[in-house]
């Protein structure tokens, strides 16, 4: 018989597993509205997050980290396009966060389970972090000498300054749950899909990280501190399993089953 290749249909969701929807909406809404008021709470520590602005600035510096003007001055290029990364980070992150998890609980509940955790864990880790550590973002750094590219351009999502700026609080830089939401996202579709181009789903971090690091809106710092938190909830979180393995098989990869089926016998070869 002839060698054929397919990809493995998509499992239909296990309903069993989905937990009931309106606890699931009000747990939803309390995580983006804990998000919102811890963020200003932290509001207030203007001398120690600018103080701990200088430190993370040297830091890097003496880490041999890329300069974030390096990114900025690519996105300066053209008006339209540092515009476009200021719509990407004033738009995508809460609708995109929102969009997973609903097709997760409709599609893959244990999945949505895991990855609500997830996402929970972290937060609530930044959150503390943002208490622990104010941090003024390079934007308002004198010595970082970047532009705030969404004062200058628009759109902005914060005020005419942190003062004012009753929604968001503009100290809490560190770590960057803009990145830490959207390597969420982006792990949450690769591991709960089977789609040979399931790895595209990175393109969203990465397209997060130039546009935060871009817009003078956090350091590389911040993200790699979230990486960290991430990789920790990770650790600690697993994916619940039921009667086989959870698909974590690379892009293209053949289930080890198929091997067993008629369609890779090699020709005159009886099974």
């Amino acid at each position: 018989m002839m060698y054929t290749r397919s990809e493995p249909a998509e499992r239909e969701p296990d309903t069993s597993a989905r937990p009931p929807l309106v606890r699931e909406l009000l747990l939803v809404a309390g995580l983006f509205l804990v998000y919102k008021l811890g963020r200003q709470a932290a509001n207030g520590h203007v001398e120690e997050a600018f103080r701990n602005a200088g430190h993370v600035w040297n830091f890097e510096r003496a880490a041999g980290l890329p300069d974030e003007g390096t990114v900025q001055g690519v996105l300066m290029h053209g008006r339209h396009l540092v515009e476009a990364a200021n719509t990407y980070y004033a738009t995508v992150h809460f609708p995109a966060t929102l969009a997973f998890l609903v097709w997760l609980y409709l599609r893959r509940p244990r999945h949505y389970i895991w990855s609500r955790r997830v996402l929970t864990a972290l937060t609530g880790a930044g959150l503390v972090l943002h208490l622990i550590f104010p941090l003024a973002p390079p934007r308002m750094l004198h010595a970082a000498g970047l532009v705030d590219t969404g004062r200058v351009y628009g759109p902005s999502v914060y005020g005419d300054g942190p003062a004012g700026d009753s929604l968001a609080n503009q100290y809490a830089a560190m770590p960057s749950l803009h990145f830490g939401w959207a390597l969420v996202v982006a792990v949450g579709l690769i591991v709960a899909t089977r789609s040979r181009w399931r790895l595209l789903w990175l393109l969203h971090p990465l397209i997060t990280l130039v546009v935060i690091v871009g817009t003078a809106n956090h350091y590389w710092l911040d993200s790699l501190v979230v990486s960290a938190l991430l990789s920790l909830a990770y650790a600690a979180l697993h994916l619940p399993r039921t009667g086989g393995p959870a698909h974590l098989s690379w892009p293209g990869a053949v289930p080890a089953q198929a091997y067993a089926s008629p369609a890779f016998a090699r020709p005159g070869v009886r099974r």
